[in-house]
């Protein structure tokens, strides 16, 4: 009978040596050894790290010997007896060495502000940064798809006298095959390269260029921060209704198949990026007003922009 995560926490005769070996996975080995690293950092006997997380001493060798297939609620009541993050008992990479620890505490419990600060300052300090001007003279748009991209975008461009450039057509290109198509065949990660590619490409052939970007491309912090660094961007943010609305007016009626269900996804994956998309230097919101009027927002906010790094 299979064993489950109950079982093996409650089974007073499992020892490291009497657990089969097809328990020992890579990954419960290497937690084991996280927790008595962490242990050990803080000088306390697997006996107290048991009493002050109400775990059994037998249980937490277990653990220790990567034989124990806990639940996350004894993880996290173990990182709670260690003084320690769950996403360090877990691995999170900036736990894995003494500045990596530094840093993050000295950054921690700072406002968005500072933390804007201390990003903007990194990448100047390790050549992630990009000449001023040439950051004001490349425009990015960000939001999720039916915020009014492509068509603000173009005519932006059209009035700066600039190129105009959709970063999914680009990925295409590159790619040989439709977005959807990288995602079945290949898989996000390759999806990315692609994505990081085309973006690349973009703002070293363009000086001066109007893009609009996938709206999933905040997800990934590589390619953001490339973003961030090289282009003034522009939120554009819209309504969930509108953004669905908008979708369909497209042709695309994928989204409405289950249109319930649908909105609600529509409105976590808005909750969800909102937090990136408002690094952003600018928002507009083009469900405030007719397109003419979005346009002329942003379009005055651009040249604001652009007149403040002459």
């Amino acid at each position: 009978m299979e064993m489950t995560v109950t079982d093996t926490a409650v089974r007073s005769d499992a020892t490291p040596e009497s657990e089969t070996e097809v328990l020992r996975s890579p990954f419960l080995v290497a937690l084991g050894e996280r927790v008595r690293n962490l242990r050990s950092r803080q000088g306390m006997t697997r006996k107290a790290v048991a009493l002050a997380a109400d775990v059994s001493e037998r249980h937490l060798a277990n653990l220790e010997y990567g034989t124990g297939n806990v639940s996350v609620l004894v993880l996290l009541q173990v990182a709670q007896a260690l003084q320690c993050s769950l996403a360090e008992l877990l691995g999170d990479m900036t736990t894995t060495s003494p500045e990596w620890l530094l840093i993050r505490e000295l950054l921690s419990k700072r406002t968005e502000a500072d933390l804007r600060r201390a990003r903007v300052q990194l990448s100047e300090m390790f050549g992630e940064g990009s000449d001023a001007r040439a950051r004001h003279n490349r425009v990015a748009l960000i939001g999720l798809r039916g915020a009014g991209k492509t068509t603000l975008g173009q005519r932006l461009a059209d009035d700066l006298g600039f190129p105009f450039i959709e970063l999914s057509r680009q990925i295409e290109q590159f790619a040989g095959c439709q977005i959807s198509e990288i995602h079945n065949l290949y898989g996000a990660p390759a999806y990315r390269r692609y994505e990081r590619r085309a973006l690349e490409e973009a703002i070293q052939i363009y000086p001066e260029v109007v893009i609009a970007t996938p709206g999933g491309l905040v997800s990934d912090s590589a390619n953001f921060n490339l973003l961030l660094s090289h282009c003034t961007t522009v939120w554009l943010q819209a309504d969930a209704a509108d953004h669905m609305g908008r979708v369909a007016a497209q042709g695309d009626l994928r989204p409405m198949a289950a249109s319930r269900e649908a909105m609600e996804d529509l409105k976590r994956i808005l909750e969800g990026r909102s937090a990136f998309y408002s690094k952003a230097d600018i928002a507009i919101n083009t469900s405030e007003g007719t397109v003419d009027q979005s346009f002329t927002r942003l379009r005055d906010a651009v040249r604001k922009q652009l007149d403040s790094a002459v």
